[in-house]
């Protein structure tokens, strides 16, 4: 990892531009079999802009979707022309069909991980007992993905700095000064997500601390908690995982 101007979030355990599809599919509550196509198209491409803008590093898949998502966005622009096939195949099935074939693929995902759950996850760091008593209570989802975080900091932005654009440049603060400070702030228990950036720091320092979180998420030092789409994200420590990074 470096603190340069050329610095990148490397992603890999992240998901991919499928993902990116689905989170916007369920984010605008529409029918899988009827995408709005201009609406999707339109986000997506936000979405990649926002991850340039913080310097993440994407992956050339998540731009051939791009690509395919503005084709078929134009083909649906285009009127039928003159004896054209009536019956001729929805645009969209092009990405219809790929995305049920992975939405059955995570299924059976998720079924085979949950037959070794068995003290994998447990570690020696729990949360308070009043957060961890709510939030068993309101069985918490925990695959909080890329996405969702950076809609959680996309708020934080637009109330603590509307109108700003966000872009990526190193100054007094190195990703690394930035983990420290999260992991030191773990330490005394777990943090709500807006509670990192609840300070009056400059919009470069936001993003610092963000490409940071995003970091120790990678590397599976913290997990991400969420009850439900409506709730603030929940921040915990993996501290087995953390002395298992410093003794390798």
């Amino acid at each position: 990892m470096t603190d340069s101007e050329g610095y990148e979030v490397k992603l890999k355990v992240f998901e991919g531009p499928l993902d990116l599809l689905l989170h916007l599919i369920r984010k605008n509550e529409v029918d899988i079999f009827d995408i709005p196509i201009q609406t999707i198209t339109q986000q997506y491409l936000e979405y990649l802009d926002m991850m340039k803008a913080l310097n993440i590093s994407v992956a050339g898949d998540f731009l051939v979707m791009a690509s395919t998502l503005v084709h078929i966005k134009s083909r649906m622009l285009l009127p039928p022309q003159p004896g054209e096939d009536d019956e001729e195949e929805d645009p969209r099935m092009e990405i219809t069909r790929p995305l049920l074939e992975y939405m059955r693929l995570k299924e059976v995902a998720g079924e085979l991980s949950e037959r070794d759950m068995l003290e994998r996850d447990i570690f020696t760091r729990r949360l308070p007992s009043d957060d961890l008593a709510r939030y068993r209570s309101e069985e918490p989802t925990l695959a909080v993905n890329l996405f969702q975080l950076m809609d959680a900091f996309q708020r934080v932005i637009e109330q603590q700095a509307p109108g700003t654009s966000l872009s990526f440049r190193t100054e007094k603060w190195t990703l690394k000064d930035k983990m420290t400070y999260i992991m030191d702030r773990l330490k005394e228990g777990s943090v709500y997500f807006t509670e990192l950036f609840s300070g009056k720091g400059t919009v470069p320092e936001l993003v610092a601390t963000f490409l940071a979180l995003l970091e120790l998420v990678q590397t599976g030092l913290i997990r991400v908690l969420q009850p439900d789409p409506d709730r603030d994200l929940l921040l915990e420590a993996r501290f087995a995982e953390a002395e298992d990074v410093a003794r390798g």
